[in-house]
């Protein structure tokens, strides 16, 4: 597993490739690659035991020109500015892919959340929300969840706006609870979303889903949901799963939904008892399956990782999970890999429904919400291997690139460059 390569070097270059299909001015292209804004900020809380402590804070607005910024707020030791442009980056494109009318941001801040109480990350992420307040808003940018934050936070992050903005405005975070404007199906939609690719993915490539054997390296909310709903709606045959301590293995099949219960009841997935054998999470990444899903962070996958990857079909829940190398080699050894901005755009997604549900004040039933999302996703996935065969692409990472690069290529010429 690499921890070397440099995210937003990784997006750079993903956009590179693309690029070389497509007709696209040298000055775009630089504007394309890079955010327009990125706050940097320190924030000081006050602990439980009275002591001041100072939290590092990042936003980046990556680009605006197809909507207000969208993207998630993550909490984790390991942000950094780079990632934090990377991920913001990654959403303008995302967005682009699946074609809903957004930009890209992303936010972190660097902090093991399982150091603070529940008081002390309140107080953290109000102080994070307050330092956003001017340069968020359901027309501006419009923060979400993402690793290690979810309704609980988004509703302290829409309070605090709100009781400072004196408004109501549920439209300027989406992830929230029901009860606070959330939407059905938004938990399950990054899951569904990397279900569905698979699905497509292996009708595309002739080839049954029914049975396939599955890894998933990775097993929070997007690895887990991918898994059970792999299990429960394809029939594939789960065999691998792993978090951040280990990796269980059972060559029969595991049941998805049990082992994602043992792991919220004792913390991991290891020592399941429906496992046969323990592994790290570099085996998982090796094993012999037809489908893997890397689910977890960056650079799961590197190059030299990548030429002992034994699946035949990848289908990203994670960002960035593999490396650019990785993608070389893989490419090079005809692994078909079916790229995050496609396969984990449900989140996004179904945040763009919550953000309509929020604006017009009327929701939708569960049941609308996933028609709506599969239709995003199976026309995204046409339009992906569409312009795989019209642009005779390496590989389909190259193609979702290609389509998106265009959106939003034309919706920079639409606008005009002023002043």
């Amino acid at each position: 597993m690499s921890d070397e390569a440099n995210p937003f070097e990784s997006l750079q270059e993903q956009i590179d490739d693309a690029a070389a299909y497509i007709d696209v001015d040298d000055g775009l292209l630089t504007r394309l690659k890079n955010p327009e804004r990125v706050l940097e900020t320190n924030l000081t809380i006050r602990m439980d035991d009275g002591r001041l402590e100072t939290f590092r804070a990042y936003r980046s607005q990556f680009n605006g020109d197809r909507g207000p910024y969208k993207g998630g707020i993550r909490f984790h030791p390991g942000v950094t500015r780079d990632e934090v442009k990377a991920l913001s980056g990654w959403m303008v494109y995302k967005t682009a892919t699946v074609d809903i009318p957004y930009g890209g941001g992303k936010g972190g801040i660097v902090v093991d959340p399982r150091e603070l109480s529940t008081t002390e990350l309140e107080r953290l992420t109000r102080a994070f929300a307050t330092e956003l307040r001017p340069f968020v808003g359901e027309d501006k940018d419009i923060p979400a969840p993402d690793v290690n934050t979810g309704q609980r936070e988004m509703n302290w992050i829409k309070d605090t706006y709100e009781t400072l903005e004196n408004t109501t405005e549920p439209g300027v975070v989406t992830g929230k609870a029901l009860d606070s404007g959330g939407s059905e199906g938004r938990v399950e939609a990054t899951g569904r979303s990397t279900m569905l690719t698979a699905r497509e993915a292996f009708d595309y490539l002739g080839r049954d889903i029914s049975g396939a054997t599955v890894a998933v390296q990775g097993y929070g909310n997007a690895g887990s949901v991918a898994a059970k709903l792999l299990e429960s709606d394809l029939g594939a045959n789960v065999v691998a799963v792993s978090d951040s301590s280990g990796a269980v293995f059972n060559p029969a099949g595991l049941d998805a939904a049990a082992a994602k219960d043992y792991k919220t009841e004792t913390g991991s997935v290891v020592g399941f008892d429906e496992a046969t054998q323990e592994l790290t999470n570099e085996e998982l990444l090796e094993l012999d399956v037809d489908l893997l899903v890397p689910a977890a962070l960056e650079n799961a996958i590197d190059g030299d990782l990548a030429e002992r990857v034994e699946a035949d079909v990848i289908v990203e829940a994670a960002n960035g999970p593999l490396t650019p190398e990785a993608d070389d080699v893989l490419t090079e050894r005809d692994v078909h890999v079916f790229p995050d901005i496609l396969a984990n755009a449900g989140g996004v997604t179904v945040s763009y429904f919550e953000w309509v549900q929020n604006r017009q004040r009327f929701y939708w039933s569960e049941e609308r919400v996933n028609d709506e999302l599969e239709r995003h996703i199976t026309n995204a996935f046409d339009g992906l291997t569409e312009a795989y065969r019209a642009y005779d692409l390496p590989n389909f990472r190259t193609a979702a690139y290609v389509v998106a690069l265009k959106r939003v290529i034309a919706a920079h010429a639409e606008s005009g460059t002023w002043p």
